[in-house]
């Protein structure tokens, strides 16, 4: 356990070639042997910079107009009750960021298409967490199986893309990924393209809509909270969604006289570090205005650190502020039940997901 910036920084900067990332089996069965995060060495660095091209801020530009949409078809989906409509947070959140994941991977997708893609995939998003048993009807086992179907979906996907003659674009990361060559001529396989595809997927659910969900609840206790950047990057800091990552050691590694020794888990502790004193004075206090000056170097790390850091990071904070942004604008919404409470499912997530009482302010209109 490793709970300062310098141990942090030499796990996952100056020394990660010494620490590979590390997954049970059984979640790299469900989203693909293949996947980025799940590598290290060339193979990860030339998936990593397809990923970032595609999820740059140049890349992410001409999606903004697509994300709004998409955020305004959630919110018109809650109905318009003048006694408001009650909406669990965290779960409308969630097929949010969905939307805005199928959009950057696939741009725009057959409506067939779609819903068997998210039939299956929220069928494996279940089964994710569950207990790792291939007894016929667990979830576990009902995840593989999805997974299998999401397998077949995704080559559909892509010899339909290639009969069209659509790769030239490369618009969105399906495109990036079909379109790439290696300097011997090489280029990535089906399976290859399809397990990135689920762990782009993936990374962009949980964690995003998390965060929208904290950063709701914020607003919620601090209704006067108006700079929406600054809140959203207090929100990160105090929920801490992503507590550490897990790294093994490939050999024994010596740290300031400590021996890490070879095949032991070196996690970097970041919610220890965002909420140390000595960094963030009060660190249980929700205070936006501290991020009027930059932390400190590898203090602040929401996104992770180093080259396993989010490729995503970017997209996951515009979709957070446009969806934000019209919440506040354009609804009074007051949370049902506990005001307070945590509970995990990994991450940690106001208590049953938020669940909250929405009214469309008289004065907006959704465009």
């Amino acid at each position: 356990m490793l709970a300062s910036p310098e141990a942090a920084r030499f796990v996952l900067v100056t020394q990660s070639h010494l620490f590979k990332p590390t997954y049970p089996k059984s979640k790299e069965r469900l989203i693909g042997p293949s996947a980025l995060f799940f590598h290290q060495g060339h193979y990860h660095l030339r998936l990593r910079k397809l990923i970032q091209k595609s999820l740059s801020l140049h890349s992410l530009r001409n999606l903004v107009p697509h994300i709004q949409a998409s955020a305004i078809s959630t919110i018109k989906s809650w109905g318009d009750d003048d006694d408001g409509f009650i909406i669990n947070t965290f779960k409308e959140m969630k097929k949010f960021s969905f939307e805005v994941g199928i959009l950057k991977i696939f741009g725009n997708l057959e409506p067939r298409l779609r819903e068997e893609l998210k039939k299956n995939y929220w069928i494996v998003d279940k089964g994710y967490n569950s207990f790792p048993t291939q007894i016929p009807g667990t979830q576990y086992k009902k995840a593989l199986l999805a997974r299998e179907r999401l397998g077949s979906i995704l080559k559909e996907i892509i010899n339909e893309r290639k009969k069209k003659n659509l790769v030239e674009s490369e618009r969105d990361l399906l495109s990036c990924l079909l379109n790439w060559k290696g300097e011997g001529g090489e280029m990535l396989c089906d399976d290859e393209i399809g397990d990135n595809i689920i762990g782009v997927l993936f990374a962009a659910q949980d964690t995003t809509a998390t965060v929208m969900t904290w950063v709701i609840k914020y607003l919620h206790d601090e209704p006067k909270l108006l700079e929406c950047v600054k809140v959203v990057l207090e929100s990160m800091r105090m929920a801490s969604v992503i507590s550490f990552p897990f790294r093994e050691a490939v050999a024994d590694v010596e740290y300031k006289g400590f021996l890490i020794p070879k095949g032991w888990k070196a996690m970097p502790l970041f919610r220890n570090i965002h909420h140390n004193p000595e960094f963030f004075p009060d660190p249980h206090k929700f205070n936006p205005s501290r991020f009027e000056v930059s932390p400190k170097p590898n203090t602040f790390m929401p996104f992770g650190s180093g080259v396993h850091a989010c490729p995503g990071n970017e997209l996951a904070k515009l979709e957070t502020l446009i969806m934000i942004h019209h919440l506040v604008t354009k609804f009074r919404l007051e949370v049902i039940g506990s005001q307070c409470g945590i509970q995990y499912g990994p991450f940690p997530l106001p208590l049953n997901g938020l669940p909250a009482r929405c009214w469309r302010e008289s004065t907006s209109s959704i465009l």
